[in-house]
């Protein structure tokens, strides 16, 4: 089984999963189906629930460590580079989803019927989320890391972490090197530095259970989700996935030419496991050990990917971009609205800000879809009856556009990497 690569038997748990979920949709009744998930849903609640045991932990040790390491100068550049990037995909993402729906100009037959088992859920989601706004995303990021640690908010945690790491730097530069400040600060990062060594033998132990999980995540998605995610639904989970197909296999290739002047499918083929990792857990926080694996095969400096990935998985959200204008679209298709330039543009500024709130949790954007449609000016039961018929399909659009964030992030990181002399000798196997 060891030489077997890792992602070979990723997906032979994903499609053996994926035929035994459609088969159970398929030719068994419901409550049939229900008793049989109970039974195999734990194995993959268990995979995810071991990931993100490790991601806060990686999060902290990788960003205080990276911080510390890189000059502040070199550090402030090489970091303005990171976000800089990340906000222009994120641009580029979002009107290129745009283009591409109003393109394929998505539409649904029967959408009250289809959205009728969601829509209590869908309720409860619109009422529930009001604080969408820039003033609240900015003042969120400052909080008591430790209570934000404890509520799974990504951002606040990165923040600190970061400006930890800054500040044990500007100690290290500012006093003598032999000085006890100095020193003591040295000692605290040679400290994070081996639980950051600790929590990645975590994680190698668990990519040994990865295929058992992916398994189990699969089969439950398809057994619960399997008779919708084919029937009237198709067009829009087409829109969707050729939005995502265009990004992972044509926009980031010709970015990665452009800058590194490199064959951009070997650098893909190198990041597939992270790739594969997030389009069975929808998780880009929970693919985060595994992208840092992936960087560190391909010789990326730990000082880099230790910011850049921790950071993209909260706030890089290319597929999310690409995976809500089509709704967007949709709910425009449905209710006879022409969207103006204004609006348009209004639309685009929308989703970047609600993409950095996207949380690297699975489903997140379904959670950001009513704030984006409320910025369009929809009247409440049309924002919930399209919330209802995203939430219907969304399981299987999460897997594909988690898988975006995730190739966005490594793709990313490496760029800035190769051209920033951040490279090291890749390590033999």
């Amino acid at each position: 089984m060891k030489k077997i690569p890792l992602v070979v038997k990723i997906l032979i748990g994903f499609l053996l999963g994926t035929i035994l979920g459609l088969s159970l949709s398929a030719f068994c009744d419901a409550e049939t189906v229900k008793k049989i998930v109970s039974y195999i849903s734990p194995f993959g609640t268990v995979l995810v629930a071991m990931l993100k045991a490790v991601v806060f932990p990686i999060i902290v040790f990788s960003l205080v460590s990276g911080a510390a390491k890189l000059p502040l100068k070199r550090s402030g550049k090489v970091g303005g580079i990171v976000m800089l990037w990340y906000f222009a995909t994120s641009l580029f993402a979002t009107v290129f989803g745009v283009a591409l729906a109003y393109l394929l100009n998505p539409s649904i037959s029967g959408a009250a019927n289809l959205a009728s088992a969601n829509m209590a859920s869908a309720a409860e989601i619109s009422g529930g989320t009001t604080s969408g706004t820039i003033s609240s995303l900015i003042t969120g990021l400052f909080q008591n890391p430790f209570a934000a640690l404890s509520n799974g908010q990504f951002l606040p945690v990165i923040v600190f972490a970061i400006a930890f790491g800054l500040a044990a730097r500007s100690i290290m530069d500012s006093l003598p090197e032999d000085s006890e400040i100095a020193q003591e600060a040295k000692l605290l990062i040679k400290v994070l530095d081996g639980a950051q060594h600790i929590s990645f033998r975590l994680i190698d132990w668990v990519v040994c259970y990865f295929p058992i999980g992916v398994f189990a995540l699969s089969l439950t998605n398809f057994a619960v989700n399997g008779s919708l995610l084919f029937g009237p639904y198709l067009r829009i989970t087409g829109c969707v996935i050729v939005c995502v197909f265009a990004m992972i296999f044509f926009v980031y290739p010709l970015a990665i030419f452009a800058f590194c002047r490199k064959n951009p499918y070997k650098v893909l083929l190198q990041i597939k496991d992270a790739m594969v990792t997030a389009f069975v857990t929808r998780s880009s926080a929970a693919t985060l050990p595994v992208s840092f694996r992936v960087m560190d095969n391909m010789g990326v400096d730990r000082t880099l990917s230790g910011f850049s990935l921790p950071m993209g998985s909260t706030v890089n959200m290319d597929g999310v971009c690409v995976h809500l204008p089509v709704f967007v679209i949709l709910a425009a298709n449905m209710f006879g609205h022409d969207l103006s330039m204004l609006q348009i543009a209004t639309l685009c500024i929308s989703i970047i800000f609600a993409s950095i709130g996207a949380g690297g949790i699975p489903g997140g954007s379904v959670f950001l879809l009513f704030m984006v449609l409320e910025s369009m000016g929809l009247p409440s039961d049309q924002v919930t009856l399209v919330v209802a018929l995203a939430l219907g399909i969304n399981p299987i659009l999460d897997m594909f556009e988690t898988c975006c964030n995730v190739t966005g992030d490594n793709v990313c990181t490496y760029i800035v990497a190769h051209n920033n002399s951040l490279m090291t000798p890749q390590p033999k196997n």
